[in-house]
C-alpha cells in the first residue's frame, strides 16, 4: 500500500491537535510515504497560518523539513499538471488540492491519502483512494 501525505497532514503531523493521530497512525501501519513536490511549499505556508509565535514556527518548520526527507516526492511535471487540468475541468478544485490529486494518481495501487482538506475527500474517493481524515 501506497501512503500519499498531502500538506495539511504533513503540518498536523507535528502540532498537538486530535489529526495528528491520524497521520501518526497511517504512518506507522505503511513504509511507503510520499508527497506532491508542491507539498513542502504549501506546507511552509501553511505554518504561518497555525502560529505566529516566531519559536513555534521555527520548530515546526524544522520538523516539517526533516519529515520531507524521509518522503517519496513525485515531481510536478508536465503529465501531472496535465492530469490536474483535466481533474479541474471536471470537479470543483483549487490548483493546489488537484495538483495533490494527480500527483497521488500517478502511484501504483491501492493508495490511502491522508488530508485534512474536505475538498479534496470527495474527489479523492471518487478516485478510488482510501481517504484517511478526521
Amino acid at each position: 500500500m501506497t501512503l500519499y501525505i498531502d500538506a495539511s497532514a504533513l503540518v498536523a503531523l507535528h502540532i498537538d491537535a486530535p489529526a495528528r493521530a491520524h497521520v501518526v497512525d497511517a504512518m506507522a501501519n505503511d513504509a511507503d510515504w510520499c508527497t506532491s513536490a508542491l507539498t513542502l511549499v504549501e506546507a511552509l505556508a501553511l505554518i504561518d497560518r497555525v502560529t505566529d509565535e516566531p519559536v513555534f514556527r521555527q520548530d515546526l518548520e524544522d520538523y516539517v523539513r526533516l519529515t520531507w526527507d524521509r518522503l517519496a516526492i513525485v515531481p510536478v511535471d508536465q503529465a501531472c499538471l496535465d492530469r490536474a487540468g483535466r481533474l479541474m475541468r471536471d470537479q470543483p478544485l483549487r490548483l493546489s488540492d488537484a495538483l495533490h490529486l494527480a500527483a497521488a494518481d500517478r502511484l501504483p495501487r491501492p493508495i490511502r491519502f491522508v488530508t485534512f482538506d474536505a475538498a479534496q475527500i470527495p474527489v479523492a474517493l471518487s478516485m478510488d483512494f482510501e481517504v484517511l481524515s478526521t
